[in-house]
């Protein structure tokens, strides 16, 4: 199945530029626009001239259907939101904004792809749509659970677009919602850099809960190779129009596991381990909270934070691998070390200014 264009938003990001990637991989001919609401001349993609960019903002209907109405695309591949920083998470301070893009924005995108007579649409959703209430543990879930309207700000907001997605499917457009899980990979600007930040803070030798919880932990090249099989199916079978999908690398791993792995790259070793047990930690994050309101600061630690350093989290891939094919071509633990060796570079780079 080959696709002819492809329109691709938040293009130049973690995930986005991802996709390129793979499409670019897997469907040389196919043009290709990546759209950004900043496009540097410095993209680390190698240009021709199947590969174009262009400006625009999501939350401005206006923008998108200049860009839309050029390039016409035959595929929308939207990626483009908000992901707040883990200072934010489990606050609301944000949350007008994570609306405005995620939900705003996605709905003004849907309207640029159908009024451009777009054939389908694939929306990169999230796995917090539906986890990121705090008051489950989500051991090998399907896509029947519900959706989770009350939880994070970034769960709310990935839910009531995901929603918005798929009512629009068959509406003159063929949609479906992917839901990765947490991702590690190449350019990672929030899992590795918040795990190998333990070693300085000499936070690493604690383990809230018993450090058993499974989490999925997906490669970032594996959520871009799932894009691309979504997008052949809409064109091709269809489907997965209609559909929601979760997807991950299929090998739960323990959150410690994950850490432990990530500090044995960086040439560290916890000295001695404290288990804190997981009501004692929610006491002390609810005691940091109250502090740092008392003085205008974010608190590091909280009850939210607990909740996720003790939370089960992982799903089923049975559906994705059964309508799209999807299987995972990058292992964790390879996953794992090219995320390793892709944030130490970053660290000399950085280091030399």
């Amino acid at each position: 199945m080959e696709i002819g264009s492809v329109l691709v938003t938040g293009g130049t990001g973690f995930l986005g530029s991802a996709i390129v990637r793979a499409l670019r991989e897997k469907h040389p001919r196919c043009h290709i626009t990546v759209v950004d609401i900043q496009v540097s001349n410095d993209t680390g993609f190698a240009t021709d001239s199947d590969l174009s960019f262009a400006q625009a903002d999501v939350t401005s209907p206006e923008s998108l259907s200049n860009v839309f109405s050029k390039c016409r695309p035959q595929v929308v591949i939207h990626t483009a939101g908000i992901v707040p920083p883990l200072s934010e998470r489990y606050a609301r301070r944000m949350e007008k904004d994570v609306l405005r893009v995620n939900v705003e924005g996605t709905r003004n995108t849907l309207r640029a792809a159908k009024e451009a007579g777009c054939a389908a649409f694939v929306y990169t959703g999230s796995c917090t749509a539906v986890i990121d209430d705090v008051s489950f543990q989500y051991a090998n879930i399907d896509e029947r659970w519900p959706l989770a309207y009350r939880s994070s700000i970034y769960g709310e907001s990935k839910a009531l677009a995901e929603e918005l997605v798929l009512s629009s499917s068959g509406d003159g457009i063929k949609a479906c919602v992917l839901r990765p899980s947490v991702l590690c990979g190449e350019g990672d600007s929030q899992l590795l850099p918040s795990i190998h930040a333990c070693i300085a803070n000499r936070e690493t030798s604690y383990i809230i809960g018993d450090g058993h919880n499974l989490w999925d932990v997906t490669y970032v090249g594996n959520i871009a190779d799932a894009h691309v099989l979504a997008a052949e199916n809409l064109l091709s079978t269809m489907t997965a129009a209609g559909e929601a999908f979760f997807i991950q690398n299929n090998e739960a791993i323990a959150f410690r596991d994950l850490s432990l792995a990530v500090w044995k790259h960086f040439g560290h070793i916890p000295p001695f381990e404290i288990v804190i047990p997981a009501g004692l930690a929610w006491f002390a994050g609810f005691l940091a909270e109250c502090f740092a309101w008392m003085n205008g600061t974010t608190a590091t630690l909280s009850r939210g934070s607990v909740r996720d350093a003790c939370s089960v989290r992982y799903a089923n891939g049975q559906k994705a691998e059964k309508i799209l094919g999807y299987k995972a071509r990058v292992g964790i633990e390879e996953g794992i070390r090219i995320s390793c060796e892709d944030y130490a570079k970053r660290l000399r780079q950085r280091a030399k200014g």
